[in-house]
């Protein structure tokens, strides 16, 4: 039954190729998904499982999975939620998929459980492609984020076992996407298909649902020319001081923000997460807005090359350098949209900078930062999309027209002839 849900989620990643992506860019993304997806068991089986155990909390989700399992046997088959079992806070979706896949199964069926993440991970790369062609990107350099963005290292090692990262950038992401279509065209379908959407973010990873607040509203109220531009910036600062001030507007959304906030940042969760081989501990006094500045720089572009650590650190020093990169041409690419689409720019910048902020004062571990600010890097790496984009007018430069037809090019005039 294992090898049955594996060819199943193959099945349907080549539907969700063919239906979502043009005649000659499906084929050429086929292949590519195809091979992701394949490469993704293929790490499962023979490192993340034999060569390099790694993880924890990969484990952690097995084991919930499995009191899931139990838990249906008991009581009947349900969607369980931590009223049920307490542990499942905040990560009730995962858990419960992969309790149902064990359940067909009638075992823990790993491979199968992996199947579904790599399904989701090569749905996550459509996405992008998608999102990429939204923002004004080129198929070329669209279908080249695709490929980039289906064999990056962090995006590939936490994709190819039971971590709930894969729902997480695949959830924050599409909404995104449709939060951004909306700035281009608005369309009440895509509002109603954020609702689960983030329902099933809060069940993964709470907090990225206000991080994805601030876009989210710009994308509900900025429908091309319904707000001028100055409104909207005006509005989103409003939002943002909210986000980082609740209490001056109280309420229980922004309450449980508020409460997460404070359990990252609080000195005895950073120093829990310092004490492991990838950990690093600020001279900050336990403030987590003391120095900001090295922290800002550790949760954006570290690892550094020179630094020491696990295997799997070292293996993370290769998306870095991809990293570095893709931040250069993320430069290129934000002057760029801010002459074709600011609204869209903001949008991006909107989650991009907010979250920066939020893991810069919560930083306390690299390892956590490499896995965590994946949302980023995607989100980031559409912006460097956009500046692979060859457009003749960034240059000044008009496209050529096609030559003038015979017929409308003037005539000399003929000599006179005289009597």
């Amino acid at each position: 039954m294992e090898y049955i849900i594996v060819a199943v989620a193959a099945t349907i990643l080549v539907f969700l190729v063919q239906s979502c992506l043009d005649g000659h860019v499906a084929r050429r993304a086929l292949r590519v998904l195809l091979l992701a997806f394949v490469a993704r068991l293929v790490i499962h089986v023979l490192v993340m499982r034999t060569l390099l155990p790694y993880g924890g909390d990969n484990y952690t989700y097995e084991h919930r999975a499995l009191e899931i399992v139990a838990y249906w046997k008991r009581e009947g088959f349900q969607y369980v939620t931590s009223d049920q079992i307490p542990s499942l806070y905040s990560v009730a979706v995962p858990c419960n998929v992969f309790a149902l896949i064990m359940y067909v199964c009638g075992g823990p069926a790993l491979l199968a459980c992996t199947s579904v993440i790599a399904l989701m991970a090569c749905a996550l790369c459509i996405v992008m492609y998608r999102f990429a062609r939204v923002i004004g990107a080129d198929e070329r350099s669209s279908f080249r984020l695709l490929v980039l963005m289906a064999f990056m290292p962090a995006f590939l090692l936490h994709t190819s076992d039971t971590f709930k990262d894969g729902f997480n950038v695949f959830l924050v992401v599409s909404c995104l996407a449709l939060a951004t279509s909306n700035v281009q065209r608005f369309d009440i379908r895509k509002v109603l298909l954020l609702a689960p959407l983030l329902w099933a973010l809060w069940n993964v990873r709470p907090y990225m649902v206000f991080m994805c607040g601030l876009p989210l509203v710009l994308g509900f109220v900025g429908a091309r020319r319904a707000l001028p531009f100055c409104t909207l910036a005006l509005l989103a600062g409003v939002l943002a001081s909210l986000a980082f001030f609740p209490g001056a507007a109280p309420n229980a959304a922004v309450e449980t923000m508020q409460e997460q906030l404070e359990l990252g940042q609080s000195e005895a969760v950073r120093l829990a997460n310092a004490e492991t081989g990838s950990g690093v501990v600020f001279d900050d006094g336990g403030d987590p807005w003391s120095a900001f500045a090295p922290k800002l720089v550790y949760t954006v572009l570290s690892p550094f090359p020179w630094m020491g650590g696990s295997m799997v650190l070292q293996l993370a020093k290769i998306e870095t350098l991809v990293w570095y990169y893709l931040l250069f041409c993320a430069a290129r690419g934000t002057r760029q949209l801010w002459v074709q689409d600011r609204r869209v720019l903001m949008l991006l910048l909107l989650f991009i900078v907010p979250c920066t902020i939020v893991y810069a004062t919560t930083m306390s571990n690299i390892g956590l930062i490499f896995r965590q600010r994946m949302p980023i890097v995607m989100i980031v790496s559409l912006l460097s999309a956009v500046a692979w984009t060859r457009m003749p007018q960034r240059h000044g430069h008009a496209p050529p027209g096609p030559p003038t037809p015979p017929a409308a090019r003037p005539t000399e005039a003929a000599p006179a002839v005289g009597p």
